[in-house]
Formats: structure tokens, C-alpha cells, sequence
């Protein structure tokens, strides 16, 4: 039977704000971000060869340009390894954690905004890593929220792949923070590894979809996280 794979990318790196979560940032990569992508472009062509998989012409990243950038070049990369021209689909179920009416403002402001509201409490020490943390804002996720919806779209996804002789890898572009999640959701990570570990930039996560919901971790590495690396995505 024909194996069932998701490549799980991170975006590469890519103009961020400083001190601001990067939640909904809509900025591109940087030219080290594309640099970053066409190298993982290649280091995965090569992976696909040796293993004899074949990346799904269906390509998913989140809406959010940076993944879409990332995503855009993999299909370039990738082209005559795709039975047919590729199709990259943008998915607002593949962004990372949102922090609602928060979006791209500083660490501070945000702080600041909750104080000054009497019907919140202060967020927090950890409020920016904490996995179950919800902002009190309107259309705020948490870390795990956003796990769950990623997770929904890649098993969704890969459910609805049609049958095949040969192993397939779809990809997913988007985001570290909920992709691990994701993993965890997927029983793929344990929880106490979801802040142990982070993902390089654009460099594929590999994870198969076994029979009964099941998932295992198959090829690409986890990044261990330094103990002063940003818990952002």
C-alpha cells in the first residue's frame, strides 16, 4: 500500500517587526528567506529521489506572504517531480496563532492595552509561549487552538488525496509554532517537546499517516531550541 506523507515546511526568514509577536505579520521574506528556500527546494528534490516519493501536484501554504513565498518556490523547485503542473492553494487554516484585535502590535502595547482594561487581568509571565493562553481579545487564539485547526487541515487534506501506487508527499507551508502544535496534536510530539523544539527555516519535517489516525515523525529534523531563541513563529 502506497505511503501517505506531509512535508511540514516553515516559512523562510522574512521582514518581522521587532517585539511583536508575529501573529498575522503580512511582510515578505527577506533575500536570506528566499536563500532559504530555493537550498530546502533542493535538499528536498533530493530526499523525494533517493526515497522514490512523489510530491502531490496540491500544494498548501497559509495565506500569510511569507509561507506563500516559501510555497511558491518548492513548486518551482520541485517542478518536473510533479506528475502534473503544481497547484498552490493559500489556507487561512494553516496561519499561525492569531492574537485577534492585537494583531502586529508590540509585546508592549499589548500589555499595556490589557492594563488599562478593567475587565482583564494581567496576562502571564510566559503569555507569548504558553500553549493554552488565550488573549481576553476579541478573535484571540491560543497556541494549542491554532495546533488544532492545522492539524484539522493536514488530516483533512491527506484524507482526501486520491489513491495512488506510488508514495506521495504533500506539502504544507506555514508556520513553526503551529505546526508543532500540530504535531502534538497528531501524537507525532510530546507536549513537554512542543517548546524544546522549534523548525528550520523552510527545511521539510516529514510525517506519515498511518491507519487509524495514527502518525509518525519519518525523515527531516526538529531544531532544538537554544535557550535564547524566540518561542515566535
Amino acid at each position: 500500500m502506497a505511503r501517505l506523507i506531509a512535508a511540514l515546511i516553515r516559512h523562510g526568514d522574512y521582514h518581522q517587526l521587532p517585539d511583536t509577536p508575529s501573529a498575522h505579520q503580512p511582510f515578505p521574506l527577506t533575500e536570506r528567506g528566499f536563500e532559504q528556500a530555493d537550498r530546502a527546494a533542493a535538499n528536498m528534490a533530493r530526499v523525494l529521489a533517493e526515497q522514490g516519493w512523489v510530491p502531490d501536484y496540491r500544494v498548501d501554504s497559509s495565506r500569510l506572504l511569507r509561507a506563500w513565498q516559501t510555497a511558491e518556490r518548492f513548486c518551482v523547485a520541485l517542478g518536473p517531480m510533479f506528475e502534473r503542473p503544481p497547484e498552490q492553494q493559500g489556507h487561512s487554516a494553516l496561519a499561525e496563532r492569531g492574537v485577534g484585535s492585537a494583531a502586529n502590535l508590540t509585546v508592549a502595547q499589548i500589555e499595556s492595552i490589557l492594563q488599562q482594561d478593567p475587565r482583564f487581568d494581567p496576562p502571564p509571565a510566559d503569555w507569548k509561549s504558553n500553549s493554552y493562553y488565550r488573549l481576553p481579545l476579541q478573535g484571540a487564539e491560543s497556541l494549542m487552538d491554532a495546533g488544532d485547526r492545522v492539524a484539522r487541515h493536514i488530516e483533512l487534506q491527506m484524507l482526501m488525496m486520491e489513491p495512488s501506487d506510488t508514495d506521495r508527499v504533500r506539502l504544507f507551508v506555514g508556520h513553526g509554532a503551529a505546526f508543532r502544535h500540530a504535531a502534538h496534536r497528531l501524537g507525532v510530539l510530546e507536549f513537554e517537546q512542543i517548546a524544546a523544539l522549534s523548525m528550520y527555516h523552510a527545511e521539510p519535517v516529514y510525517i506519515e499517516m498511518l491507519e487509524g489516525g495514527r502518525w509518525r515523525h519519518v525523515a527531516g529534523d526538529w531544531k532544538v531550541r537554544g535557550k535564547r531563541e524566540s518561542y515566535a513563529d
